[in-house]
């Protein structure tokens, strides 16, 4: 598998494109969005640039990619500080991303969208800072950006994907599993975590060479609420039902067993407590925040928020069956391409209607494991 080529989301515009399927990643920003908008309002008020720059990584595409930007325009246009002098503060937007994703459909929709901003912010008599948007391949465990260049730097629901498969795991050592299942063995789980500490240690280095002194970022991705690797709620169960879906497959015979053993997830749900001791031991950036929210993982929830995150989630016979396919549906927009690259494009449809069946049956027994841990960073560069 090789990350730079295989891996992006499904694109696109249609049924099983992710512009269709990223309800809960919009979910995700909308959490972080009070965070976003601080550290926005600091790096204004505490820097005062006069041409920012800000830098949305493993952007992906669609409505999403768009409503930080717009959420980053209406932050600026809110602070007082939006002119310096009688010159408006100018904003450069770097969207980054593998070369994979679909660039194109975010700027065939750019056009639109920067109509839409300028009427929301005329409504709520705001001015607009003059701003401009280009995309920036590459991976961002690299190096993306000058010395010194970049005021913010912004990424959702990305950093828990690893720049490779971890180092040294082969396909014997996992045996029948894609990701941490609840067979793993502890060698192979230490494998993913230093595979996340390293790739989130670079991560952090490279940001830190690029970055204003002052500067700030907000990250979020996907965790885990303690120290236990099977504690990722609803990510964990996802992905050991996907296994099971390919485990149905190799004893029909569509998949061979050498292929499902041979394969594994790049990613990794990281605790609090992780993400804490990594930033530390970096030594240049100061943790300004950081919060846990949990999100309900079912795009037909009708939530854009995490306020009813308290309570269980209760299915009945329809609605558990609606959410199994709504749920394999968002699925396979992310993980499509690196399935197909894999094992063949041949046995998706089998494998989605089988794990949206798996899915079904079991959140009509189980009635609050579809919660998500988000996690969510914000982080200072030192003076």
């Amino acid at each position: 598998m090789k990350i730079e080529r295989d891996f992006h989301m499904t694109n696109g515009d249609d049924e099983f494109s992710y512009a269709k399927n990223s309800t809960m990643q919009r979910k995700a920003i909308l959490a972080a969005k009070p965070i976003i908008k601080e550290a926005i309002s600091k790096v204004c008020t505490d820097l005062h640039p006069q041409s920012m720059v800000i830098a949305d990584l493993g952007c992906s595409f669609g409505a999403n990619t768009l409503l930080f930007i717009s959420e980053a325009i209406t932050t600026i246009g809110e602070n007082p500080n939006n002119t310096i002098g009688e010159r408006p503060k100018e904003v450069q937007f770097f969207l980054n991303d593998l070369p994979g994703n679909d660039f194109n459909h975010i700027f065939q929709s750019l056009e639109q969208f920067e109509q839409s901003t300028r009427k929301n912010c005329t409504s709520r008599g705001l001015q607009p800072p003059p701003h401009y948007v280009v995309g920036l391949l590459g991976s961002f465990y690299t190096r993306l950006f000058p010395c010194n260049s970049v005021h913010f730097f912004h990424s959702s629901m990305s950093l828990m994907w690893l720049s490779q498969v971890p180092e040294n795991l082969d396909g014997i050592m996992n045996e029948a599993n894609i990701h941490i299942g609840l067979n793993t063995p502890p060698s192979v789980i230490k494998l993913y975590q230093n595979q996340f500490k390293k790739d989130f240690s670079r991560f952090l280095l490279m940001r830190c060479k690029e970055i204003v002194r002052g500067g700030r970022m907000v990250l979020t991705m996907l965790g885990r609420k303690s120290k236990d690797v099977f504690t990722a709620g609803g990510t964990t169960m996802v992905f050991e039902l996907l296994s099971q879906g390919l485990q149905t497959l190799v004893a029909e015979g569509r998949v061979e067993k050498e292929k499902l053993d041979s394969f594994n997830l790049p990613l990794y749900c990281p605790s609090v407590d992780e993400l804490k001791e990594l930033v530390w031991q970096n030594e240049l950036l100061e943790i300004t925040d950081i919060r846990l929210f949990e999100i309900n993982g079912n795009p037909n929830d009708g939530s854009e928020s995490t306020e009813d995150a308290a309570g269980p989630v209760i299915y009945g016979a329809s609605a558990a069956e609606a959410a199994g396919k709504s749920i394999s549906t968002s699925l396979r927009a992310v993980m499509e391409p690196l399935i197909a690259s894999h094992f063949g494009d041949s046995i998706l449809d089998k494998l989605f209607a089988v794990f949206a069946r798996y899915f079904t049956n079991y959140i009509e027994s189980e009635v609050e494991k579809s919660r998500v841990p988000v996690i969510t960073l914000s982080l200072q560069a030192k003076h």
